[in-house]
């Protein structure tokens, strides 16, 4: 059986799901988080509520001052502006064989993570979930998508990339899926992530209240549409079955489908609005892509930035 140690940076809803459930199949897994989380965390576990069935686990907590020693594996599941200070918290547990995962939304992390650690250290890799963590820290897995998505940037199938899919093998509720396009893979659900977050947080409502309205769903798929044509043009087109898939998606007036960038609105939190529609708006701009749906979407994010910080100041 695999000993390798791996240190998830982050206890919330991503982290938390795929870390716990690590754990749960008795795993090597230490959390990586602050103080006040590693206190709450040490007295009362973790807890996930879930399809696939609750857990209660008992996890392995540390802090940044006092990590020391090399991980096989350091899963990275922080928001995206959290990204500078979590690639400053790990670097005392990057050796010389590390392997870093982030499961970060968007692409515009590899970039960075590339820069600081090295392309060879640095797979791709997304999650495809709603999970979310409430006020007590539980982490409440909100529909019945799992699956946790990774690969090399160079499209091999490596050791390393088996290794840490094995790691999974008796892990309850993930879906494990090693590819050799994951770039392809990442761009996808950038589309996909970029349209949503657009449309439900400017109209503040969940797909199907969206595609009720009189041009809900026409918005929706112009959206999804141009956030395609943007992929495209940066070498990474989408296929035609994730296309048919995002229609049905953005065309379904049951859904209740909402992003975790309105969800953060609504309880007045940060949100990644540059990192994903910013930067699909910087994309389609650089491509000549004019679309106004984009731009309104950023403007909405942004001005309830500006709310956010004058509300706090």
């Amino acid at each position: 059986m695999s000993n390798n140690k791996v240190l998830i940076l982050g206890a919330g809803g991503i982290g938390g799901y795929f870390g716990g459930r690590l754990a749960e199949s008795g795993k090597n897994v230490t959390f990586l988080v602050r103080e006040q989380r590693q206190k709450r965390l040490q007295q009362n576990g973790l807890t996930i509520k879930s399809t696939f069935g609750d857990a209660h686990i008992s996890v392995n907590t540390i802090t940044s001052n006092h990590l020391k020693d090399y991980y096989d594996f350091i899963v990275i599941a922080c928001k995206s502006y959290d990204l500078e200070s979590a690639m400053n918290s790990i670097i005392p547990a990057v050796g010389p064989s590390t392997t870093i995962i982030p499961l970060l939304n968007g692409v515009a992390h590899i970039d960075q993570l590339n820069a600081r650690f090295g392309l060879e250290r640095v797979l791709g890799g997304s999650a495809k979930i709603q999970v979310t963590a409430n006020e007590q820290g539980d982490i409440l897995h909100l529909n019945d998508w799992c699956e946790l998505t990774f690969g090399e940037q160079s499209s091999e199938i490596t050791q390393r990339v088996q290794s840490f899919a094995r790691l999974f093998e008796q892990a309850k509720g993930v879906k494990i899926q090693p590819v050799n396009d994951i770039m392809q893979q990442m761009w996808q659900k950038l589309v996909h992530l970029s349209t949503a977050a657009a449309m439900t947080c400017m109209m503040r409502a969940n797909v199907g209240e969206i595609v009720r309205t009189p041009d809900g769903k026409k918005q929706f798929l112009q959206l999804l549409d141009k956030n395609a044509q943007v992929a495209s043009q940066n070498g990474y087109a989408p296929s035609y079955s994730f296309m048919e898939m995002y229609q049905g998606i953005f065309s379904d007036p049951n859904s209740k489908y909402t992003t975790s960038m309105l969800r953060d609105i609504e309880h007045n939190n940060r949100i990644e609005a540059d990192h994903i529609v910013g930067f699909m708006l910087d994309k389609s701009i650089s491509a000549n892509i004019e679309c106004q749906i984009l731009q309104l979407a950023y403007t909405h994010l942004k001005a309830y930035e500006q709310r956010l910080l004058s509300s706090q100041s």
